[in-house]
């Protein structure tokens, strides 16, 4: 193995250069990562604002184009990029990550780990689709050293879909030096010209199918019927945008919805909202709601998944059935109207961050992997 200084050096893997849940997880592991025993290097498939994001942290990051998922055409220049950057450790995120990375760590005598952050079938596929992609997933997942599931409902998922799986869990963890409600924001309602007195709703995802953005905004204007105080901002892009959209407009409360595209500056967006809400389909173990929760938001999510394993119903957030805008309206109404149970959600869920799911922990435990795979 090539250690230099005698650290490790683990390269982390991506699919994308663009901020998602998978991409604020790597962001924030390497920046965690003891740097006296090891040296990140990250390889992602795409550009995008995680590349700036890394390059100001002084990790070494690089770029290989690629758009899918087992794309030869890409394999032997990993392989060749692992060899010239004297690579002991591969950690590949996500699957696309995996199966362009796989084929050259094997060449390469190379030690896997796969994170799975979600399984990349669901519900919502063709059933060819979805037998397709459980036949590569068990594939991949048998090739590597150690497979690390972000929730056991994914765990679960896994061992139910292919007997022989084997995986442990690591749950993602927030930076609560980064998400700390304590510290000073710019004005973002100022910014987008909403006005203080009205109770703000975020939505923070990319506008895709998995996130449901069209029900956040149908369930959303079923609130405003009873709470007429409430506004809610959109951020994010993605193929939903015009639905969503459109949707506002015709529930006729485009005035009442702000769509703010894509920002990176997530901690300040959450600061200047009173209720975080994650209407998704399927999650692996949200960042974005643990992100919420440790700035001390009322969550409403939907009960999905590894959602179910950071938010406790009527505890520390609100949870509704996934798909049912009328159920996601009727919680929004709930938190809006009583203050007491908007402000115990919100100080339960500020203390279950810091309590179970802070980036440390997170990151002391994938280090033990690292470290046991070096032996």
């Amino acid at each position: 193995m090539g250690k230099t200084n005698g650290r490790t050096r683990v390269l982390e893997t991506i699919r994308q250069g663009k901020i998602g849940g998978g991409e604020s997880h790597v962001l924030d592991l390497v920046a965690s990562l003891d740097k006296s025993a090891f040296d990140p290097i990250v390889l992602s498939f795409t550009e995008g604002p995680m590349i700036t994001a890394l390059q100001k942290m002084d990790i070494p990051v690089f770029v290989i184009e690629s758009e899918k998922a087992f794309d030869i055409s890409v394999w032997k220049k990993v392989k060749k990029f692992m060899q010239d950057q004297r690579i002991d450790i591969v950690h590949v995120h996500g699957t696309r990550a995996n199966t362009n990375v796989l084929w050259a760590a094997r060449r390469l005598g190379l030690p896997v780990v796969y994170t799975i952050h979600g399984w990349s079938f669901h519900d919502g596929l063709h059933p060819l689709a979805k037998r397709l992609r459980i036949a590569a997933e068990k594939f991949i997942t048998g090739k590597t050293q150690v497979n690390i599931c972000v929730s056991e409902s994914n765990r679960q998922t896994g061992i139910k879909a292919f007997k022989d799986f084997t995986g442990i869990v690591v749950r993602n963890g927030v930076n609560l030096q980064k998400f700390n409600p304590d510290q000073q924001y710019p004005d973002l309602r100022a910014e987008y010209g909403i006005p203080e007195n009205k109770l703000l709703i975020c939505f923070i995802a990319r506008m895709t199918y998995q996130k449901d953005p069209v029900c956040m905004v149908k369930g959303f204007a079923a609130a405003l019927q009873q709470a007429p105080e409430l506004h809610l901002l959109m951020i994010g892009d993605g193929e939903l945008m015009a639905a969503a959209v459109n949707a506002a407009a015709e529930a006729g409360v485009e005035e009442q919805v702000t769509f703010a595209g894509f920002r990176q500056d997530v901690p300040a967006v959450l600061h200047a909202g009173d209720i975080y809400c994650l209407p998704s389909l399927w999650e692996g173990f949200p960042i974005g709601v643990l992100e919420a929760m440790a700035m001390g938001k009322a969550v409403i999510a939907s009960d999905v998944d590894g959602t179910k394993e950071a938010v406790k119903d009527g505890e520390n957030g609100l949870l509704v059935p996934s798909g049912n805008p009328a159920a996601l309206g009727a919680a929004i109404v709930r938190v809006a109207k009583d203050h007491t149970l908007r402000t115990t959600l919100q100080n339960n869920a500020k203390a279950a961050i810091a309590a179970n799911f802070n980036v440390a922990g997170m990151t002391e435990k994938i280090a033990a992997v690292y470290q046991q795979l070096c032996k």
